[in-house]
């Protein structure tokens, strides 16, 4: 809460205020500039109150009516009653709950339990909701609507039939998407501290933490980068099986992500992936069978993971040899031998010779890092080589040198 007074009422900004009080008479410019820091849009804030206590309402219509002409077709009056918000909020938390109830979940239930079995039943309400990817968007949408609302109408006294069962649903959502994020979530604990402070903790029920899959304790949040995969086998087999499916396409899309990021030939892991999402949404593939191919898809991420070091390759090199050796040309033995002894040659001098600081930002430099990688590839590319794909390689080359590596002796900016 700040107070300000004089060229301050104009002159101070913050993007995120969201109540202005207005305790003295203003008009036109000075009234639009003041009332601008509750008005303006931020993240998670889609509206602003402005509190009236001298009667400058008329004076606020008037510098509106000069300095905010509506667009044509846009309301022409964008100062609404607080009513009408509430009744938005009210309009946005019915379809929430309606979505939620189709699908067997009671907000009610869970505010009325207590500790394990408040647990176990956000758990299970976390599993009823986990359905294709248009249902887990269109709940998610629903709720994130209706926080919004709530979080603008508070503080409120209005708010507080509503506040339980949209707590409720906000756990939720939060508890289903922290089963796609890596290792514990440190956004799902900003969204509880959240709420910890917006909702009155003295109300019995409201004071609710997310369980993810076992326990009510933040700390033991699912850690994706350490998964015990026969856990979540059992996991599955105890009957939570979007849940345990939904924490294993997590996994998959964070490594299958980091390993095309490291390699660009790696994006058909990624389209892999994709298509098995693809058939489990449209039916084809029911959750059993998903959960089945997403093991083994894990377990394919695991072969690529470490294939550089069957190759004999760094992870860079053998980036150059699969941009030199996919989808083509078929190579010998022999001929992948010399493939690769060019990736360690090409990747060593360019580091040595050419990746100076700031190269990507000089054009001389570009230009000889190019030059240096078409000259190698002509010096030691094998004869199946025609001139069209030789042009392709150098090009996929120079693009993934430029994108990935920057200069070794950069220095870091403490």
């Amino acid at each position: 809460l700040v107070f300000v007074c004089a060229m301050w009422i104009t002159g101070f900004d913050v993007p995120t205020c969201s109540t202005i009080y207005l305790d003295k008479p203003m008009k036109n410019h000075t009234l639009m500039q003041t009332i601008a820091r509750a008005n303006r849009v931020a993240p998670g804030k889609q509206a602003g109150l402005i509190v009236d206590y001298v009667g400058v309402f008329r004076n606020l219509k008037d510098a509106l009516a000069i300095y905010a002409k509506p667009r044509p077709g846009a309301e022409t009056d964008p100062i609404k009653e607080k009513a009408q918000l509430l009744a938005e909020l009210r309009a946005a938390l019915d379809k929430a709950l309606a979505f939620a109830a189709e699908r067997g979940v009671d907000p009610d239930a869970v505010i009325a339990a207590q500790g394990f079995e408040r647990a176990a039943k956000i758990r299970q309400a976390a599993e009823a909701l986990l359905g294709t990817d248009e249902d887990k968007r269109d709940f998610l949408g629903l709720v994130g609507t209706a926080w919004k609302l709530f979080k603008a109408v508070l503080p409120d006294p209005a708010v507080l039939p509503y506040r339980g069962a949209m707590v409720v649903l906000q756990v939720i959502a939060e508890t289903m998407r922290s089963l796609t994020r890596a290792g514990p979530s440190k956004d799902l604990e900003a969204v509880l501290a959240e709420i910890e402070r917006l909702v009155d903790q003295a109300i019995s029920g409201v004071a609710i933490r997310a369980p993810i899959l076992q326990g009510g304790d933040l700390k033991k949040l699912l850690d994706l980068s350490t998964i015990d995969f026969d856990k979540l086998a059992a996991l599955f087999a105890q009957g939570s099986k979007k849940t345990a499916t939904e924490v294993l396409r997590g996994t998959a899309e964070r490594r299958a992500k980091d390993l095309a990021a490291r390699n660009p030939a790696r994006v058909s892991l990624l389209e892999r992936l994709q298509k098995l999402i693809d058939e489990y949404n449209t039916g084809s593939m029911d959750i059993e069978e998903l959960f089945l191919q997403l093991m083994a898809f894990v377990g394919d991420l695991d072969e690529e993971e470490q294939r550089h070091i069957r190759e004999g390759l760094s992870e860079e090199e053998l980036a150059i040899f699969d941009i030199l050796t996919k989808p083509e040309p078929k190579l010998t033995k022999t001929q992948e031998i010399e493939v690769k002894k060019l990736a360690r040659e090409l990747l060593a001098k360019l580091k040595k010779e050419k990746l100076v600081l700031d190269w990507r930002s000089k054009e001389t430099a570009k230009a000889g890092v190019r030059q240096t990688i078409g000259e190698e590839f002509d010096a030691h590319l094998p004869d199946v080589y025609d001139r069209k794909l030789f042009e392709e390689k150098v090009q996929r080359t120079y693009q993934f040198v430029f994108e990935r590596m920057g200069a070794p002796t950069e220095p870091t900016v403490q």
